[in-house]
């Protein structure tokens, strides 16, 4: 089962879940990232915290989704509703889903300020991750109902 984290940069929380999925998941399930406009790097607090995490940084990259070295077979998109954020939208018959997390490259404030922004954001993805990589084998195998998982996860995490 290939998964696709999308958003619209690459560079903060598409890797963050990518990175946490691929360190978390079993045998047989892997993570990608890309962005629709791929800003070309990794932001360097999105690698730094993913080290203290004790999470493989290397060959991690910012990517466009037409780089995708497989077809997905699922795409969550993570781009943040409540900035007013655009989601890209992936074509393709894939399942969809939307974990809505705000973009933490865009933080301002102290140091410490920006990493908490960095480390919430971290933190609602991996509590998702670890419900999805939770679930049954038969919600897997049932469209439907891995749509209907997928959302309430989406929903349930957000802090």
């Amino acid at each position: 089962m290939n998964i696709l984290f999308l958003c619209t940069g690459n560079s903060c929380r598409s890797i963050l879940a990518e990175a946490t999925f691929n360190a978390l998941a079993p045998a047989g399930m892997r993570a990608m990232s890309a962005g629709s406009q791929p800003a070309g790097h990794v932001h360097p607090r999105s690698i730094a915290l993913l080290q203290k995490e004790s999470i493989a940084t290397e060959g991690y990259h910012s990517k466009s989704w037409n780089d995708l070295p497989v077809t997905p077979d699922i795409v969550i998109t993570v781009c943040g509703n409540a900035a007013g954020e655009t989601c890209p939208a992936y074509l393709g018959n894939v399942l969809r889903a939307h974990w809505g997390v705000e973009d933490p490259a865009k933080a301002t404030g102290s140091d410490e300020e920006i990493d908490a922004v960095f480390r919430r954001a971290y933190s609602i993805l991996r509590k998702r991750i670890e419900a999805f990589l939770a679930l049954p084998a038969d919600t897997l195998q049932d469209r439907a109902a891995l749509v209907r998982a997928l959302t309430e996860i989406g929903q349930r995490y957000t802090d």
